[in-house]
């Protein structure tokens, strides 16, 4: 994202569901096609997908060509990628696995300009132009447009939500109720158990208390119901599993319409 008003926040803001997908293919195609489908936003996974390269950056012109906001996760406790991920034209910045509000007050700070925050400056980037639409402007816009997000994914969070989620800067949390569900020890994930449920519906609350938008991942057939407890941001099947149900989909077809 360049300097530009950053439509996923103002969308959100108005109190519409953004609706949006994530991508572990890391193909700057596919964010493409995500932008010309329609979809307000797309995940870039970099936590669990190895990437450190020119990648990210061709993905975030990918995301500029179709006017769709790239949501880049990088790791945790590596502020350093926090700034590169907004250096290279990030629309929001997301970071998992946060447990404490002493955690998320070094993501904003990762994020922001002093006073706020300890993110140096250097306007040489995509986001500014290369260094043509840098200087004081271009540190307003990064200051205020890009949405800076955590996930709360994990039961050691729940002890702090009120805290973590009253951060100020923080604008968005994703819930990871995979990972919750195995932080309470069942085993697998289980996004859909009470207890997950009922973990999620306190964030919810919680969040639109401190003005806090919230996402979460979900099935097409479960969109309504994310709806209906809260979730602004729906995150529908990534392109992975959404290349894979469609596929099979098509070979079932196929073999019903073959000769035995």
């Amino acid at each position: 994202m360049i300097r530009q008003p950053n439509k996923l926040r103002a969308k959100l803001k108005s109190g519409k569901v953004a609706v949006g997908s994530a991508v572990h293919s890391w193909s700057p195609n596919v964010v493409e096609i995500a932008g010309y489908a329609g979809l307000d936003f797309v995940r870039i996974d970099g936590e669990h997908s190895w990437r450190r390269d020119l990648t990210a950056e061709n993905l975030m012109r990918a995301a500029t060509i179709a006017d769709v906001v790239a949501i880049l996760r990088v790791d945790k406790d590596d502020p350093y990628l926090v700034r590169k991920a907004l250096e290279i034209g990030a629309g929001a910045v997301l970071v998992p696995n946060i447990h404490t509000p002493k955690e998320a007050e070094q993501v904003v700070k990762a994020a922001k300009f002093p006073p706020r925050g300890i993110r140096g400056y250097c306007g040489d980037c995509f986001s500014a132009y290369w260094g043509t639409k840098a200087g004081k402007e271009w540190v307003e816009w990064s200051d205020s447009e890009p949405l800076i997000g955590i996930m709360i994914e994990h039961v050691a969070a729940m002890e702090h939500i009120e805290e973590i989620l009253s951060v100020e800067g923080l604008d968005w949390v994703l819930f990871g109720a995979a990972d919750f569900s195995m932080s309470i020890g069942l085993g697998g994930p289980e996004r859909y158990n009470k207890q997950v449920l009922k973990a999620m519906e306190k964030t919810i609350a919680t969040a639109r208390r401190h003005g806090v938008y919230v996402g979460a991942p979900t099935e097409e057939e479960n969109i309504h119901r994310m709806v209906e407890m809260g979730v602004s941001m729906v995150e529908v099947l990534s392109d992975l599993l959404l290349l894979d149900e469609i596929w099979r989909r098509q070979v079932s077809i196929a073999s019903m319409l073959l000769p035995k």
